[in-house]
């Protein structure tokens, strides 16, 4: 054996451990760099994962405060703005102010009138306008006493005039019903619709001749008149109606009174109301931008017969701006 080889085999055999050390090294190197990859991949993939579940989270919670729009102020007594989704039945308070205040709701009365009617009367029915019910309060006069009309149609004056005499008549003057009926009817309906806070004594809203502090009145609150409102977009009929600026097919042309009709983009129907007691009041149901549902407004206890319409207009712009759609 060479000295050469010798020194060749004693080196190769010295070097082994070396060798046998680099491929350890190197297969832990590899390893190594395998699971970071994996953590770092599944780092990646877990803030990927939150990140959906946050752009969810928002979605769900649209429309998103604006924060850079100032709050509003209201000056009527209670106040709500509610996006309400039919389909998923999911709703969401955009703004409000004293919801749960019981308070008097003037002629937004006549919403329950409607629904009662529309729940339990016979529309191929007609109602003889009674003496009674032409002598009601009121400065519209156009129904006749003695003149027959379909019940249907009695549901016009009511909605767009805010008429006293279609309400007594619709509840007085049908087939075997009187006031008291009907108001116990109203009441029920309350009750079934969980309206908890709300009180019915007259179908029209009127206040109570009597100036006492014992004499009933119809209360409701923002919050019970959103319920009610949910239930009559059930009713197609009412939003027809109350979307109707002029109607003349029986005589005498109905007027609404309703000044925002063509006045808010998108409006599907409102309810006025005033009283001395209630002050000015009015239900106006829009569309939601992007087409997200239906805003459902409510002001009650507003200055003056026009300052409900201010009140109602500065809270649909409002919150058409204060919120990301």
């Amino acid at each position: 054996m060479s000295k050469n080889f010798k020194f060749f085999l004693l080196v190769f055999v010295l070097s082994l451990p070396f060798w046998w050390g680099v491929n350890v090294l190197g297969e832990r190197l590899e390893n190594f760099f395998y699971w970071w990859g994996i953590t770092e991949n599944s780092q990646i993939l877990a803030a990927q994962l939150n990140q959906k579940i946050l752009e969810a989270k928002l979605e769900s919670l649209k429309p998103i405060r604006n924060q850079q729009v100032e709050d509003l102020e209201v000056k009527a007594s209670s106040a709500i703005s509610v996006l309400f989704e039919p389909q998923e039945n999911k709703e969401k308070i955009l703004f409000e102010k004293e919801i749960n205040k019981k308070l008097p709701i003037a002629s937004l009365t006549k919403l329950m009138t409607a629904l009662v009617v529309l729940d339990n009367y016979d529309f191929s029915k007609e109602i003889k306008i009674s003496e009674k019910a032409v002598e009601q309060p009121e400065d519209l006069g156009k129904l006749v006493a003695k003149r027959t009309f379909p019940v249907e149609y009695l549901l016009y004056p009511l909605l767009m005039e805010s008429s006293n005499d279609a309400a007594f008549s619709l509840a007085n003057d049908y087939d075997g019903m009187t006031i008291e009926k009907f108001v116990v009817l109203m009441d029920s309906t309350a009750q079934k619709l969980n309206l908890n806070d709300t009180f019915f004594v007259n179908p029209s809203g009127l206040d109570p001749e009597e100036n006492s502090p014992e004499a009933k009145i119809n209360y409701s609150t923002a919050s019970d008149l959103v319920k009610l409102t949910k239930e009559l977009l059930k009713k197609p009929l009412i939003w027809e109606i109350l979307s109707t600026s002029k109607y003349d097919s029986y005589g005498p042309e109905l007027v609404n009174t309703n000044e925002l009709l063509g006045e808010i983009p998108g409006i599907v129907g409102g309810k006025t109301g005033y009283t001395y007691m209630a002050r000015g009041c009015i239900v106006l149901v829009t569309i939601a931008p992007k087409d997200t549902g239906f805003l459902v407004n409510v002001i009650l206890g507003a200055d003056g017969q026009n300052g409900r319409f201010g009140e109602m207009e500065k809270l649909v712009n409002w919150v058409n701006i204060a919120y990301k759609w």
